[in-house]
């Protein structure tokens, strides 16, 4: 039997565990972001180190937190209706790409109910079943029109008209970043 000296052995597996060692870095980084304000170009770079570690959902949150530094931050807990009530008949991705309307209270210029779009993610889940509930952060497209909404408001989800989920918002903070700190 040929045993490889220590050294070579040694060499096998650094690269991977620079790699481990760069990924638990990035997730460091991120946690003590999600923690303390840090500005909009922080996120950024944070985002372009997980695209360039391959980190694709990593580099989504953080581009999702980027924007929440530039728009504000809006968090509900929602609650989907089952099949049964009416809800949805299939789960969905809970990693921002669903774009469903939202009765926030607004009205139409005639008067009648106005729905706003706003992305969701689902925290601490790859995606939310019929029935289910999780913490939302919310992502609205128009963030001006959604300005009004206050923790304890109740809001519903729609995909067209029939309400499909309601969500109460836990939290509604303004951007934080000023606009100078944007152009850094």
């Amino acid at each position: 039997m040929v045993r490889l000296p220590l050294r070579h052995d040694l060499q096998l597996h650094v690269p991977r565990f620079r790699a481990q060692e760069r990924e638990f870095v990035l997730d460091l980084l991120m946690e003590i972001a999600d923690e303390h304000p840090v500005s909009l170009r922080f996120w950024s770079l944070l985002a372009d180190a997980a695209r360039q570690m391959m980190l694709e959902h990593s580099a989504d949150w953080c581009e999702w937190r980027a924007w929440e530094t530039q728009h504000g931050t809006l968090r509900a807990r929602l609650s989907l209706l089952s099949t049964e009530e009416g809800g949805r008949r299939t789960a969905f991705s809970g990693q921002g790409q669903l774009r469903p309307l939202w009765d926030i209270g607004n009205r139409a210029p005639d008067g009648g109910q106005a729905v706003n779009v706003a992305r969701l993610w689902v925290e601490g889940a790859p995606g939310l079943a019929p029935g289910e509930g999780a913490t939302v952060p919310l992502a609205p497209l128009s963030p001006e029109q959604w300005r009004r909404v206050q923790p304890g408001d109740v809001i519903t989800m729609h995909e067209g008209r029939p309400v499909v989920g309601m969500a109460t918002i836990i939290e509604a903070a303004p951007p934080s970043v000023t606009e100078c700190e944007e152009d850094l």
